[in-house]
């Protein structure tokens, strides 16, 4: 098992690889391997923490990050948060996602970043110590009010940023693309089935 940089010649499977990890999970279809192809030029992506996971030459996962914005109440900041993070469906259960997550953290804490806020299911990502962002102040834009956004969580990586970091996250524009866009650059991989699944959005 190898983790490392990803490089230009991996962004085609990895693309395609992210793909495959979120058709029909969230929505029909998917849109996060859109996000990704557009995050890489935008920004807002986080070179430095853009890594994959190899086992035995295959491409398993991938991990990306970016800067958010933070709204203060004495004007706004840069935050860091990840994703989207994506395993192999054929190879997920095996801790792959975990060890790049953990890693790449670890990664983020050397490189002096105060915080990671993240979107996701709090019973999986409390493992990596991530808590409720309204337990700091820090609550996810157009989310209404702290207790209806219990998916928005907060790692603080320096302690001395705990209570100096509050106010209203909100993703790089890049994370809400255009439908017409996806469905334009969806034409380039193999054609899959979109099926609306029970809770699904449309």
């Amino acid at each position: 098992m190898i983790i490392r940089r990803e490089k230009p010649e991996d962004y085609s499977a990895v693309e395609n690889l992210t793909r495959e990890a979120f058709w029909n999970v969230y929505r029909p279809g998917c849109t996060e391997h859109y996000v990704l192809h557009t995050l890489r030029e935008d920004p807002a992506f986080v070179k430095e923490l853009d890594y994959l996971m190899e086992d035995q030459g295959k491409i398993v996962a991938h991990i990306a990050y970016a800067l958010g914005n933070l709204k203060t109440g004495h004007g706004s900041e840069t935050i860091l948060l990840f994703g989207p993070v994506s395993v192999l469906p054929a190879e997920q259960g095996k801790g792959y996602g975990s060890a790049l997550i953990r890693f790449t953290l670890e990664k983020a804490e050397m490189l002096g970043y105060p915080a990671v806020c993240i979107t996701g299911n709090p019973d999986y990502y409390h493992r990596f110590g991530f808590e409720s962002a309204s337990k700091y102040g820090i609550s996810y834009k157009g989310a209404g009010t702290d207790d209806e956004a219990p998916f928005f969580m907060v790692k603080f990586l320096k302690k001395e940023s705990i209570g100096e970091i509050r106010g209203v996250y909100s993703d790089p524009a890049c994370y809400f693309p255009d439908t017409a866009q996806v469905e334009r650059f969806d034409l380039a991989f193999p054609q899959k089935i979109k099926e609306k699944l029970p809770g699904q959005l449309e």
